[in-house]
């Protein structure tokens, strides 16, 4: 029997749609990242989403002039020189905000409804918009299990469009035929070695003062990546936004499961106890890294599901 088409709305429920995404800008009410949050936000108490006016920027050191605020005097170089210096500081009128996306293998999964990797192009695009209605840049950081796709951070709405569509080309790569590769290497060292390598390229693009949001399923975290959130952290603030999908926490109870990495399949007992508490520990141990390293650094983890819509997940975190 010929294999029926997919329908649209089927399609998009597995690759992300431009058109969709677009149509987010008009959902963004209800959440944002300024510094004051309403008592229930994931950000309140936090500094993390402060950005246009955000402080001072040190520019020169010269000179006294008459008329010069002496609070800005540098006592030291005074009286290291003899005359009266001060400090000149400018307003930091803006804030670089980078959405690091993950488009891996690992993220092209669902079990009943959309795809983690679609819903990580939302919570991108859902970010991007607010940020842009500030009137403040975005950038991304968009990567796959080979390439890493850096968007220089800008203002207005094409540049968003533009964005969205460097993450709609890296979602459409995505394919259960790619996993025959993955079969021929150490797939955890293989997906630690892809998240380490856009966390290097992350902490470069990032500078200092930007607000970097990461949003996946961290797959592949390890210690070296602990090392580069560290170094992002030190100059930087974090958000993470952690996409899960409700059957990889806990493997359904079925006396005949069958699962396939698209070249080969098994078939086993999901009811066996044995494979139950084998299962748990592994996604308790990934999980356990990722949540310790995020609380450790006072960085907000946000827990995204893929069958509650988007928009209403980031509100009720970011909204209060």
């Amino acid at each position: 029997m010929a294999k029926q088409p997919e329908s649209p709305q089927q399609n998009k429920l597995i690759y992300a749609d431009l058109n969709e995404l677009r149509r987010l800008q008009f959902k963004t009410h209800g959440f944002s990242f300024l510094a004051k949050q309403p008592a229930k936000s994931l950000l309140s108490g936090k500094n993390v989403a402060k950005l246009r006016g955000r402080g001072l920027n040190f520019e020169e050191l010269r000179q006294y002039r008459p008329g010069d605020d002496i609070r800005a005097m540098d006592w030291k170089v005074t009286q290291r020189t003899g005359k009266p210096h001060i400090k000149v500081y400018t307003e930091e009128k803006e804030r670089n905000v980078y959405l690091a996306i993950d488009q891996r293998m690992t993220m092209f999964f669902g079990s009943s409804h959309k795809m983690k990797s679609v819903i990580a192009a939302e919570i991108a695009a859902l970010m991007a918009w607010r940020v842009v209605e500030t009137g403040d840049r975005v950038g991304a950081v968009i990567y796959n299990d080979d390439e890493i796709k850096i968007i220089p951070a800008k203002r207005g709405r094409q540049h968003v469009v533009n964005l969205l569509s460097q993450i709609i080309k890296k979602n459409h790569q995505l394919s259960v035929t790619d996993q025959q590769r993955n079969n021929s290497v150490d797939n955890k060292a293989f997906f630690a070695d892809s998240y380490n390598k856009m966390l290097g390229k992350l902490r470069t693009v990032a500078g200092h003062n930007s607000l970097v949001i990461l949003i996946g399923d961290g797959h592949g975290w390890n210690d070296k990546s602990t090392t580069f959130i560290k170094q992002i952290r030190q100059h930087s603030e974090i958000i993470a936004c952690y996409v899960f999908d409700p059957i990889e926490l806990a493997l359904p109870e079925m006396s005949q499961m069958v699962v396939s990495d698209g070249l080969q399949q098994i078939q086993f007992s999901s009811e066996d106890k044995t494979t139950q508490k084998k299962y748990q520990i592994e996604i308790e141990k990934q999980l356990k890294a990722y949540s310790d390293t995020t609380k450790r650094l006072r960085i907000p983890l946000l827990s995204i599901d893929t069958l509650s819509p988007v928009d209403q997940q980031l509100r009720k975190a970011l909204g209060g």
